[in-house]
């Protein structure tokens, strides 16, 4: 893969809770300047940890059930899901290597 995967609510369940990979999810929105601001971050790990970890993003404006459902109300809120359940998150444009620290945890 080595890019970010696009999930919507109709695929999230396949993609995100039924995945054999851990899970960092990137609640987003284009309109949202700190979500452009990690994006950058969020490649990168895409390249990084492709095969280990799924990287995907969810524009909360194009799956706004998903986002009501996990109680986004600020973005960028990253979730890290392993073994279909919600492991970790994150909130706010964090530096790569706060996200990279978590993955780290959630692969130990």
């Amino acid at each position: 893969m080595g890019s970010p995967l696009n999930v919507t609510d109709e695929n999230f369940q396949t993609e995100v809770v039924d995945s054999d990979l851990p899970v960092l999810v990137d609640f987003w929105a284009t309109w949202c300047g700190p979500c452009r601001m990690i994006a950058p971050s969020i490649e990168e790990l895409a390249r990084e940890y492709d095969g280990r970890v799924k990287i995907c993003k969810v524009d909360v404006d194009n799956a706004q059930q998903t986002a009501q459902g996990f109680g986004i109300r600020s973005i960028p809120t990253l979730l890290i899901f392993k073994d279909g359940k919600q492991a970790d998150q994150l909130i706010g444009a964090v530096p790569k290597s706060a996200i990279e620290d978590k993955l780290k945890a959630v692969l130990a």
